[in-house]
């Protein structure tokens, strides 16, 4: 399909999807009650990032909850495209509300009724206004109509004691708050991203300051989003609107994507884009993170996958905050709508029965309650798939596993457990100037549609496979592949000062059952632009939870292209050579027996 035509595709099943997420304000009165708590509908104008923005919020007030006896407050907010009144926003804050907590649920920067710009959840911007509510829940500051909060508890004046959850891009702005504000005492942040140039422009080789591989579907499609806000809420207030560049995004965040959508990558442009997008993202302000921070991430996840969340987790931790990782089974890419019998769902409300509600409601009794007895759980969980049972689908590990079975790519095709039985040979691919290969629709997932199996066309790719496996191996954590590939043409042009003229390639992990079915876990790739033809490059690829049952077997695969990015600039054909002293490798994190 012609990108225009894609990119137009994208934007009718966002729109779709959008117009449920950004939900309508509560008809009637501005309080309602409702035996349990009431709800009251208030804005407040802040100052963020040189703009006055009013934010549109909804109060949730637990019954009993006054002066003479307050409770911790959460503070939670949409996914993009949402606001505070879609399902699971609204949920969320109710679900608390209802165990005695106050509620705090407001509408993003730029969506729903709240005003300004789109700004990626800036914490000079998102986090800053976050602040300002913060302020309120303090105290220190009344709502817009003069309503003042004196029913939360405080850990001093002017200090309250507030949690933030929230998912996607409700989970970032918590991070970006926390980094800005030292009086939030707790987080959840669920399937969020800690670099959004890595999650927009992936970069799976090692090389940081290397441009990636534009993941245009995900990026268009919320791109799309943003800028159809008018369809979505039809009367805008006037500081949403950008006369300058895009409709509703700040200008940073349109120069972002001109350049990702140009196919070009000149080191000038590159290097602001790059240096944007982490400016706005975790990895550059996590070191000023301070709130104890629980992270769930997605194992269906194409758009903020597992690595991102172990990024975040390992900077938190070296940096001394308090942190734990639940790996749960989904995220944007499946399930979204209706996660596994047992899993977490926020519209549902089911906190006290899920594994991962009930960490959270633990987490929020330690830190916004100081139950000190209480214990948050372990370190690291993961949600496994195998498992029939929901009351035991999750593991526990005080770390993610690490690297501990090396395979060796062989010339005649085989994934081999030793260098000695690597045969010596090169095979050799080439791309189209059409993909060749499908790993996922990438909004099928959030919208409900069908999304034909994953695919690659012969010629168009090499794979290496195992012999079928002796006993269930379980891999858990991100693989690793280090490569050394051929490509003269890629080789002539790579050092033009032009990163789109070095080779793309993408790798990825097959289970291959004893029928031949072939399974792409997640659906998920690592797509990668070789640094340098003529020396080897390792490659991270996204983390997985999978069992490999006895009798199947591994399929190591890199392919030429794949439809939901951007692909090679020209044909350029690709040679691996393999011999025993002289191999490709690939490592797995399997959880010992």
């Amino acid at each position: 399909m012609p990108r225009t035509r894609a990119v137009l595709a994208a934007a009718t099943a966002v729109v779709a999807l959008a117009a449920p997420l950004a939900g309508t304000a509560p008809a009637g009165a501005a309080t309602s009650a409702t035996g349990q708590f009431t709800v009251t509908a208030l804005t407040f104008t802040v100052q963020a990032g040189g703009r006055s923005c009013v934010v549109d919020a909804d109060l949730y007030r637990p019954a009993g909850v006054d002066a003479a006896h307050p409770a911790p407050a959460v503070l939670t907010t949409n996914g993009f495209g949402g606001s505070k009144s879609d399902g699971s926003t609204d949920a969320t804050a109710k679900a608390f509300a209802q165990r005695g907590y106050v509620g705090l649920a407001y509408s993003g920067l730029g969506f729903g009724r709240s005003g300004c710009l789109i700004s990626l959840d800036d914490p000079r911007i998102d986090g800053t206004a976050a602040s300002a509510l913060v302020d309120f829940l303090a105290g220190t500051r009344a709502a817009d109509d003069g309503t003042r909060a004196d029913f939360v508890t405080a850990d001093k004046k002017g200090d309250p004691r507030v949690g933030m959850i929230g998912g996607s891009y409700g989970g970032a702005v918590q991070l970006a708050t926390a980094s800005v504000d030292h009086r939030v005492d707790a987080l959840v942040p669920l399937i969020t991203w800690n670099d959004l140039a890595y999650s927009l422009d992936p970069q799976n080789a090692a090389e940081r300051d290397v441009p990636g591989v534009f993941k245009w579907q995900w990026t268009n499609g919320f791109y799309l989003m943003g800028e159809g806000q008018p369809l979505l809420e039809p009367s805008l207030d006037p500081s949403r609107i950008n006369k300058l560049s895009c409709l509703h995004f700040v200008d940073d965040a349109c120069a972002t994507i001109r350049t990702l959508n140009s196919g070009r990558y000149p080191a000038d442009r590159t290097g602001r884009l790059l240096r944007y997008a982490r400016s706005v993202s975790p990895v550059s302000y996590l070191k000023d993170v301070k709130a104890p921070t629980l992270l769930v991430q997605g194992q269906a996840d194409s758009l903020f996958n597992l690595n991102e969340a172990q990024a975040s987790y390992r900077t938190l931790r070296a940096n001394g905050t308090t942190a734990r990782m639940i790996w749960q089974s989904w995220g944007h890419s499946g399930g979204l709508t209706d996660p596994a019998s047992g899993e977490l769902n926020l519209s549902q409300g089911n906190v006290e029965t899920s594994y991962v509600g009930k960490r959270i409601l633990a987490w929020f009794d330690r830190y916004l309650h100081h139950r000190k007895g209480v214990d948050t759980g372990p370190a690291f969980a993961y949600y496994r798939d195998w498992i029939g049972d929901p009351n035991r689908t999750y593991a526990t590990a005080s770390s993610v596993p690490a690297l501990s079975r090396k395979l060796y790519l062989s010339g005649d095709g085989k994934l081999v457990d030793h260098p000695g039985k690597v045969v010596r040979g090169s095979r050799e691919y080439r791309n189209w100037l059409i993909p060749t290969s499908h790993s996922e629709s990438s909004l099928a997932g959030l919208v409900g549609l069908p999304d034909p199996a994953p695919h690659d066309t012969p010629g168009t790719y090499l794979d290496w496979t195992t012999e079928p496996l002796a006993r269930a191996t379980d891999v858990v954590g991100s693989p690793k592949a280090t490569l050394k590939v051929v490509s003269p043409r890629t080789e002539r042009v790579q050092d033009s000062g032009d990163a789109a003229d070095k080779l793309v390639l993408f790798a990825k992990l097959y289970d291959v059952a004893p029928d031949g079915t072939r399974t792409l876990v997640h659906r998920l790739v690592a797509p990668v632009r070789v640094p340098d033809v003529t020396r080897p490059f390792t490659v991270t690829l996204p983390g997985i939870v999978h069992r490999y049952e006895k009798g199947h077997r591994i399929r190591f695969v890199i392919a030429a292209s794949d439809d939901a990015y951007g692909g090679n600039k020209g044909i350029r054909p690709v040679t691996v050579t393999s011999a025993p002293e002289d191999t490709g490798t690939v490592e797995l994190p399997v959880v010992p027996e």
